[in-house]
């Protein structure tokens, strides 16, 4: 999918844009955002080593036609960097709810990290969701999308309760 391509569905409706980004993936994702400035948060909470701050996730509000988001969409497709969203809501707002996600437990109640910003990830998680599970996960986000092979992305969406998913070319 090319550059055009993800911006002709990105930034189509008349919504906040936001991506959220797995610095495990992105070489000097926080370089980056240093550099160019996006509005953007960091998922974790607290002070963190470098070394976990270079890891972390990053949450950051895409603007068309700015550095971060023209180098982003030029370079991020079939990398597995991670996901974008679509809501009205501030990124504050959208801080609080994508950071609510990041902890999960196991049986024994032992905390553990989800990486739903993974497209790999969201895409085998979210069909093995049930109704209550959706709409606690989509939250404020009215679509997501996600990168799937080479060419494709998918949105994933909720209709009356249930999961749509759409391919994009």
């Amino acid at each position: 999918m090319t550059k055009d391509d993800l911006k002709r569905h990105l930034f189509s409706e008349r919504t906040n844009v936001y991506a959220v980004l797995d610095g495990a993936s992105i070489n000097g994702l926080r370089m980056k955002l240093y550099q160019t400035d996006p509005v953007h948060f960091c998922l974790f909470r607290g002070d963190l080593t470098p070394d976990v701050a270079e890891m972390a996730p990053y949450l950051v509000g895409l603007v068309d036609g700015t550095e971060f988001t023209e180098w982003l969409l030029g370079e991020c497709f079939g990398k597995h960097w991670g996901v974008f969203a679509h809501s009205p809501n501030s990124i504050t707002e959208m801080r609080r709810h994508f950071r609510g996600l990041i902890n999960v437990y196991d049986e024994a109640g032992k905390p553990m990290i989800f990486r739903y910003y993974d497209p790999r990830v969201m895409q085998n998680f979210l069909p093995t969701c049930n109704a209550g599970e959706l709409k606690t996960f989509f939250g404020k986000v009215d679509v997501f999308f996600a990168e799937k092979g080479e060419s494709t992305m998918v949105s994933f969406a909720l209709e009356n309760n249930d999961l749509k998913q759409k391919e994009l070319n």
